[in-house]
């Protein structure tokens, strides 16, 4: 289906020519010759792209802005000024406002083309669904900066390097930037007052975190450490706030994200409280196989601390201990060289229930 554009546009010639080269390029093209019937077909049409000049009688191009952006199916549609003025301070004016893109006339026809094929495949982009977790959010920083953004992203950041059992961060702290893991594991926990631990999330390669506390502008409610020799580079606060509340569709995604990592922690916490031992460890397992397998379909083993999985499961160590023991004895697990190997996959699905 092609993409529909509105031009706004007071300059019949103006708006004529720019409609033929948007038509030839086999877009669906709506014009309206001033600011509000511009807004009217906005609203009516619901285009993928709007077009519109600056300057005109009545309400300008700032307006027409102004009152999309308060209009919640139009709010974050694409949109690009037009218009002869080229000053700086008249471009930073529209951006400040949340337009996308600004081309100056008069303009070429490959200009025109680029800047709008380039707007629809970043809102395309935005309308996608990721998956509400932690890959989730890497796919969608990935995306929404373009083609190898992520590795843009990350080029030229400091790396840091933690050893086993080595503090990235800890509950309390303020947080001056996001996480990335570029090689090993992370766990994320919270320390009851009498110094036990519960383990809420395990990290790998190619996540982020730490962003919960930078976007609230609160201390850390929960701690970082490495569970094995870990990688890590560190990504400003400013740079990452400014791609995330840079455009409405992105945050609006990003909130999405967040909130699916909030249910999901609330769930385990009613899993603590009312499911057995036995049920959550094999949980625990399913967990660890599901974060760091790296090929489907293989006998997944792990070496994990006793004292780390019992974090998890959120029992002390000597029961986790007697339930593996039970498991081993099952033939469910087996357990060699300090490594769990999972041997009935199928059967722990069914303890989980």
């Amino acid at each position: 289906m092609n993409k529909k554009i509105l031009l706004i546009e007071d300059n019949e010639d103006v708006r004529e020519n720019t409609a033929e080269i948007l038509e030839l390029a086999n877009f669906k093209v709506v014009t309206a010759p001033d600011g509000k019937e511009g807004v009217e077909m906005a609203k009516k049409e619901q285009p993928d792209l709007i077009i519109c000049d600056i300057m005109m009688p009545g309400l300008d191009g700032y307006g027409v802005l102004h009152l999309l952006g308060k209009d919640p199916q139009l709010a974050s549609v694409p949109f690009i000024f037009l218009t002869a003025k080229a000053e700086r301070s008249d471009m930073r004016r529209g951006m400040d406002m949340g337009a996308d893109d600004y081309i100056t006339k008069p303009f070429d026809k490959s200009e025109l083309l680029n800047a709008v094929e380039s707007r629809i495949r970043k809102a395309d982009i935005l309308k996608k669904e990721y998956e509400k977790d932690i890959d989730g959010l890497g796919n969608f920083i990935s995306d929404v900066a373009g083609v190898n953004a992520l590795k843009r992203f990350l080029e030229g950041k400091k790396v840091n390097h933690y050893r086993k059992k080595e503090s990235v961060y800890l509950e309390g702290n303020y947080p001056n930037g996001l996480y990335y893991i570029n090689k090993g594991k992370i766990k994320i926990f919270k320390t009851h007052e009498y110094g036990k631990e519960l383990i809420t999330d395990l990290l790998k390669e190619g996540d982020f975190f730490g962003y919960t506390a930078l976007l609230e502008e609160n201390p850390y409610n929960e701690s970082a450490e490495a569970l094995e020799d870990s990688e890590i580079t560190f990504i400003p606060k400013e740079e990452f706030q400014n791609m995330v509340f840079g455009n409405v569709s992105v945050t609006r995604n990003f909130i999405k994200i967040l909130t699916k990592g909030v249910i999901d922690k609330q769930e385990r916490l009613l899993d603590l409280a009312y499911s057995s031992v036995r049920k959550r460890t094999a949980e625990a397992l399913l967990l660890l196989q599901e974060k760091y397998q790296h090929k489907e379909g293989e006998q997944f083993s792990m070496a994990i601390a006793r004292d780390d999985l019992a974090n998890i499961v959120g029992t002390a160590t000597e029961s986790l201990i007697r339930t593996l023991s039970d498991f081993k004895e099952e033939k469910l697990i087996e357990i060699k060289d300090g490594k769990i190997r999972l041997l009935d996959e199928k059967k722990l699905r069914s303890l989980k229930g």
